[in-house]
């Protein structure tokens, strides 16, 4: 063995142990999510599901404090849950493997709602679906249904939000009437609308991600308001990264709200007249907005932690009648529950990727400080009721490291599997490894 050949073998095996020590210490230290998950809470979850891209094993399941009681798992996706008022759970979902294809020949992808009958034997009792031309940012995250008896959906593949009753498409409201539109929005994922609620009659809160903005719709008018509207053009790059948005219309302009206050959120809660509550995912936190005296929507607190665990990519945040909150961790892959201090008072593990949770029987409330400020919130056991003005403080988060901040991002989309304390540092010492390990290996094909 020439010497070029002895250094390279102890490279090789440097590499190897700088790896598995970075990793073994990385778990010895990390922090221990402490809360006692068999107390008496019953939680519906939506599981986007994993393996590359997340399209796969996807699933509906009840937990009992954090025993799975049923799981229906016939689609490759689910994402938002509802449980209806006769116990039925209403969920959007996406699925391959259909033969009623236009779009392309053989097997294609639909989209659309499925309601499932829990219990010991779960099942698809009905389901309304439609062809897109993709698994990729062409699902229906959220679905409601209303008291005519339609329901509310949003739709990422025309970028558009509907209404259908027996199957026939009755009122719709089409995000180009605001926005500046691709020459085809459903080959690009252009602006992700992730969410609707019913927040009165005919009127409608629509998460739109990818302009860090959240529109409130009149159904006979149009958006009435524009909640984080664009300000400044200076903030127009967190919308077009990606190929998201861009100025189709040549007015210098994108309609990109300010990612300080959201960037790229999902599933807000309207709380009452002028307080919605956000799961800011790329912000990595759970923020309160307050229409302020001017019209201008700002944060009042944000919860960037819980448990000694930074929030990694949350989707879903929910205020429960007795004032905690419950936040699907998407990344950390958890469902934790937090008082008003932001301590953790339940928490679950998922084995997959989850979308949203909602706690049984309310499920997500709207207008739920409303509702409860005038008393109609005593059968839920109110208790430690938030007041979002005093409890969790704003903070800022620097964590982030640029460029290998989004390298692990996309590392956790390939490889969901990857634990909640693999971050930048670890990732950062991975690649060191991968380093020595190839120059060794080099050193010795030289030598």
């Amino acid at each position: 063995m020439t010497d070029l050949e002895n250094k390279g073998k102890w490279v090789i095996i440097f590499g190897i142990v700088f790896f598995v020590s970075a990793m073994v210490l990385s778990f010895m230290f990390a922090p221990v999510m402490s809360a006692d998950s068999n107390q008496e809470r019953v939680t519906i979850i939506g599981s986007q599901g994993g393996g590359p891209g997340w399209h796969e094993l996807g699933s509906v399941y009840l937990l009992e404090g954090a025993e799975q009681r049923w799981k229906e798992d016939s689609a490759d996706s689910y994402f938002d849950v509802t449980v209806l008022e006769d116990g039925r759970i209403l969920v959007g979902f996406m699925h391959s493997g259909y033969s009623d294809c236009e779009l392309k020949e053989g097997d294609c992808v639909h989209t659309g709602f499925r309601i499932i009958e829990g219990g010991e034997d779960p099942k698809v009792v009905e389901e309304y679906s439609f062809e897109v031309r993709t698994r990729k940012d062409s699902e229906v995250h959220a679905v409601s249904v209303l008291s005519s008896g339609e329901f509310l959906i949003s739709d990422m593949d025309l970028e558009r939000v509907f209404t259908v009753k027996d199957e026939e498409v009755t009122w719709s409201w089409e995000a180009k009437s605001i926005y500046d539109e691709p020459k085809d929005p459903t080959r690009r994922d252009w602006l992700h609308i992730n969410d609707v609620d019913v927040i009165g009659e005919g009127r409608y809160l629509v998460s739109v991600r990818n302009a860090n903005q959240i529109l409130i719709i009149e159904r006979d008018q149009g958006v009435i308001e524009i909640i984080n509207k664009d300000y400044d053009d200076e903030d127009d790059d967190s919308c077009k990264r990606m190929g998201a948005l861009e100025d189709t219309n040549g007015d210098g302009n994108i309609r990109c709200g300010d990612p300080d206050i959201l960037n790229h959120q999902h599933n807000p809660q309207w709380l009452g007249e002028g307080k919605i509550l956000v799961a800011d995912s790329d912000n990595d936190r759970i923020v309160e907005l307050n229409r302020n005296e001017v019209g201008k929507w700002e944060p009042v607190w944000a919860l960037y932690e819980a448990g000694g665990i930074e929030l990694n990519w949350p989707r879903d945040a929910d205020k429960l009648p007795n004032g905690n909150i419950l936040i699907t961790d998407t990344l950390n892959k958890r469902i934790i529950e937090v008082d008003s201090d932001g301590e953790i008072v339940w928490g679950v593990w998922t084995q997959h990727i989850p979308y949203e949770a909602d706690r049984l029987p309310y499920g997500e409330i709207s207008g739920i400080d409303e509702l409860c400020g005038n008393g109609e919130c005593q059968g839920f056991e109110i208790r430690n009721h938030r007041n979002s003005e005093e409890t969790i403080e704003i903070e800022s988060r620097g964590s982030k490291i640029p460029l290998i901040s989004d390298l692990l991002f996309i590392v956790r989309v390939v490889f969901p599997e990857i634990p909640y304390w693999f971050k930048e540092l670890q990732l950062i010492a991975t690649m060191i490894s991968i380093f020595l390990i190839a120059s060794g290996w080099k050193m010795k094909k030289t030598g």
